[in-house]
């Protein structure tokens, strides 16, 4: 979809759908909203008098012109609600958007002209509400599609309902009178852009199943897109990793067919100083959960278990087209968990890259096995800060459900950086407790350094204090994205299926950082 932005007045915008808004409680519009009701001749204030339509967040109501409505050519206009003003966000703005962007779609509508959500309220810029619509509309209009549509006799691409799902809106336009804003509304239009197509890339990764996205591919997508977007990749095969001494990872692979995979991408802009920041992501490609084999039951979904991989993937690549002034560095450890007669076995001992020993409680608590090497390898940046993201536990469903990501960390300040950008990009973290005195013994091993799992008690945590050993004194935080990766059910602009949650909350993160300097 393009988006673009122009200097004029709505009513009269060259677009088949025009899509205004309303605070909650407000009785008589203004500004834009005013001025398609005077061209529809009070339409809206009647709308809003019957109280059929309140302005309360996401609500929409539709609007037919007549055709002699004044200088109006759009076929329809589309009213969607703020909220209160007093509650009005960045978040909220996104919500808006992508509402509008998917009720429009849905529609049937070509081109959409549009009112720039929330900007001078709550004060809120100009441009961060143009970043902020343009990430709510083309995220909520995304759809993975790739594989529909192959007219042997299959649905041929049908939605749920029997609608064409090939429906696709092709052109947003945000139009502003004041033309001395659009350079502002243009590059945060930009920046949104770049933001929710990133996500976008990490989504479809995350979407693809096992038979298709196998570590190799995985690997190879990570280099098309590094290619494209001006990054340094490198990709450490099995030879590679066994030399690195990297016995977590391939103690993984080794159950399956599919080589492990282990990536390297590098953001270096020449005019940036100081430390990288070092973001892992683990990335296996599908859980069975090998010899402690999962269900069978839901088992379908475990192919989003690299997720974390595809959002510091997606976050790299972000940062290198907003030309953030930080290194960063992306690892991504892949691997397929499988069961087999190569397979490790509960009670077996793995040797991590950096000397320490595993006791492996349960093969199902593999991610960790992964990341240890991963932010072992990461060690030799000396990074700034360390993250990792991973579809770790279960756990962190039950404690914060699908609303968070777990945070947890060795360091304050990198987890109160990452509680800030969470709130800034709407993919919000909560953090959970990393006491050693309380924690610590949950892994605690017999005949090894430590142990993979310490059981259902406070698993999340257990997985969080696992990685802390193999983060030793790098500034560090663990992100559980387990309850985000994927959705069950549409929300304004994160359809169901992958969310490519994290994306842009790493990105804010490392952009963060340059503000600080």
């Amino acid at each position: 979809m393009e988006i673009n932005a122009l200097a004029g007045r709505l009513p009269e915008a060259a677009a088949d759908t025009l899509v205004v808004n309303l605070l909650q409680g407000v009785a008589h519009p203004g500004g834009a909203t005013r001025a398609v009701d005077e061209a529809l001749g009070g339409a809206i204030s009647r709308l809003i008098a019957s109280g059929d339509f309140t302005g309360k967040p996401n609500q929409t109501a539709l609007l037919y012109p007549a055709a002699d409505a004044a200088g109006v050519t759009a076929t329809r206009v589309l009213l969607v609600g703020l909220g209160k003003g007093d509650d009005l966000t960045l978040d909220r703005v996104r919500q808006a958007a992508g509402t509008a962007a998917r009720r429009a779609r849905d529609l049937g509508a070509r081109s959409v002209a549009t009112v720039l959500h929330g900007a001078g309220a709550a004060g809120l810029s100009a441009g961060a509400a143009a970043q902020a619509l343009a990430e709510g509309s083309l995220l909520a209009v995304h759809r993975f599609d790739e594989l529909k549509g192959t007219g042997t006799g299959g649905a041929g691409g049908a939605s749920e309902d029997g609608e064409d799902a090939g429906r696709h809106l092709q052109r947003l336009t945000v139009v502003e009178l004041d033309e001395a804003k659009l350079p502002e509304i243009a590059a945060g239009l930009r920046r949104g852009v770049i933001l929710a197509e990133s996500a976008v890339f990490a989504r479809d990764l995350t979407t693809r199943p096992g038979n298709i996205l196998s570590p190799r591919v995985l690997a190879a997508a990570a280099e098309e897109m590094a290619g494209a977007a001006g990054l340094r990749c490198t990709v450490l095969g099995p030879e590679e990793i066994a030399e690195l001494k990297m016995g977590a990872l391939l103690g993984v692979a080794q159950g399956s067919a599919e080589p492990a995979r282990f990536v390297v991408v590098e953001h270096a802009p020449e005019d940036a100083d100081g430390p990288p920041i070092v973001l892992c992501g683990k990335a296996i490609t599908f859980d069975s959960g090998g010899i402690s084999i999962k269900p069978s039951e839901g088992m379908w979904a475990m192919k989003d278990d690299m997720a974390g991989g595809a959002a510091v993937l997606g976050a790299l690549r972000a940062l290198s087209l907003l030309g953030v002034r930080r290194r960063a560095v992306a690892l991504v450890a892949s691997a397929e968990n499988m069961p087999s007669g190569t397979a490790i076995r509960p009670g077996d001992v793995l040797r991590a890259m950096d000397g320490q020993t595993i006791e492996i409680i349960s093969t199902d608590a593999e991610g960790r096995l992964v990341l240890a090497d991963a932010l072992a390898y990461g060690q030799r940046y000396s990074p700034a800060a360390m993250v990792d993201a991973a579809t770790l536990t279960g756990g962190v469903i039950t404690a914060l459900g699908h609303g968070a990501a777990g945070v947890m960390g060795n360091d304050a300040d990198v987890v109160n950086r990452l509680r800030a950008a969470g709130d800034a990009t709407g993919e919000r973290v909560w953090e959970l407790p990393l006491w050693d005195d309380a924690y610590k013994r949950a892994i605690r091993s017999d005949i090894a350094d430590m142990k993979n799992s310490g059981g259902r008690a406070a698993s999340a945590i257990a997985g969080g204090m696992f990685l802390k050993q193999f983060a030793r004194k790098t500034p560090w935080a663990h992100l559980d994205i387990a309850g985000m990766s994927w959705a069950d059910a549409d929300s304004p602009y994160r359809p169901k299926g992958a969310t490519g949650y994290g994306v842009r909350l790493l990105a804010e993160f490392v952009a963060g950082y340059v503000a600080a300097d």
